[in-house]
């Protein structure tokens, strides 16, 4: 007898995953597709800030990274491109960390673990019927652009270069980051409390990034120590480099009916989730955090329908992203104003943003507001 499903899910990352293992807990038939892939996988140098939020859903699926590849943010130190600079605290904030430096092969093998040990996800090579289907497929979505879904793309004319170093001073659980003439350049703590190892993630303007990736080791490692001031000591390449174009970029619709349903067959849905459905720019970690709120937010809705609604019923769907649309909006807005004050270099908005950055470490009650709504907390 042929498997039926309450949901196909299209995208088998972090998102998709992390979406399958929501859903069949709450006792949902998955089918996850997981395409093979065409060419062999690079290495991947990537790492996330994860906030509380986050830890805590994935810590509820059993599939948080041990602290080896958590690394937990004591500290956060932000430096303008003169005197100006902000310093948060996890012991002024009254909680255990800032943020977590999670690994992102070591999360994608936990996730892997958890769905092929789940009875109710079922991997599939290509897409099966089933009144949902929700895309996970990432900023380059196939099926969204299949579906004629308007995603509205704001290029910021900067490409982001990602690896990895190793430091000759240990990190002390802090992550940096300069903003300067050169880009924006952060180094993100990994391999726990007493590592001396970093992720890097370095803004630079997409002239300027083909240089960079063809550059020497030496002389990509030292821009990297005059941007950050030696704070770290000597640096060493321990990871390719890879680079992608950023943007800021929303669907103008997260979900609908499928394509082709008519009243002769069942109705049939589907919905956008994480970098299918949005992307902002990286400077502030929070991405990933956002994609991972939006599953939560769907499998909520699902989880507490009225039983006789199907997975794919409109009104919830529409729910969904009203919410979720909602939540994006000021983080959205807040990270483009950021990268457009910071990649400006006229003088007079050179000693606007540094005067920002000082006026902000000393106002208090807006920074511990800030601190704590990208930590996932007061929501």
């Amino acid at each position: 007898m042929a498997q039926t499903f309450d949901v196909c899910i299209r995208g088998a990352g972090i998102v998709g995953r992390t979406l399958a293992l929501l859903l069949a807990r709450e006792r949902l038939r998955v089918a996850l597709v997981d395409a093979p892939r065409s060419t062999p996988a690079q290495t991947d140098v990537r790492a996330y800030a994860l906030n509380a939020n986050s830890k805590q859903m994935l810590e509820s699926l059993r599939t948080w990274p041990d602290a080896l590849h958590a690394t937990t943010v004591k500290h956060m130190e932000v430096h303008g491109d003169v005197d100006g600079s902000v310093h948060f605290d996890a012991g002024a904030q009254g909680v255990e960390a800032l943020a977590w430096i999670v690994d992102v092969p070591a999360l994608e093998q936990r996730l892997a673990e958890a769905v092929r040990y789940q009875p109710q996800i079922e991997i599939v090579g290509t897409p099966v019927d089933a009144p949902l289907t929700a895309i996970c497929e990432g900023r380059a979505s196939t099926t969204r652009t299949e579906f004629g879904v308007d995603f509205d793309v704001t290029p910021y004319g900067q490409h982001a270069i990602a690896t990895r170093l190793r430091c000759e001073l240990p990190h002390g659980q802090v992550a940096r980051q300069w903003f300067s003439p050169q880009g924006i350049l952060a180094f993100l703590p990994l391999d726990g409390a007493d590592g001396h190892s970093v992720a890097v993630v370095w803004s630079v303007p997409q002239s300027a990034a083909p240089n960079w990736l063809e550059q020497d080791e030496a002389s990509f490692t030292q821009a990297l120590m005059e941007i950050s001031q030696s704070s770290l000591g000597q640096l060493q390449l321990c990871g390719p480099r890879m680079s992608w174009p950023l943007q800021q970029a929303v669907a103008k619709r997260w979900c609908g009916p499928f394509p082709g349903t008519t009243e002769a067959r069942t109705p049939t849905s589907w919905v956008l989730a994480g970098d299918a459905a949005h992307n902002v720019h990286p400077l502030a970690g929070q991405g990933l955090n956002i994609g991972l709120a939006d599953v939560q937010a769907l499998a909520r809705i699902l989880q507490t329908r009225d039983a006789w609604r199907s997975t794919g019923d409109l009104k919830l769907l529409r729910r969904y992203e009203r919410e979720r649309k909602a939540g994006l909006a000021p983080v959205g807005m807040a990270m483009d104003g950021l990268q457009q004050l910071f990649t400006r270099t006229e003088a007079p908005l050179q000693t606007l943003r540094n005067w920002g950055l000082r006026s902000f470490e000393r106002s208090g009650l807006l920074k511990d507001w800030t601190a704590r709504q990208a930590m996932g907390l007061d929501r």
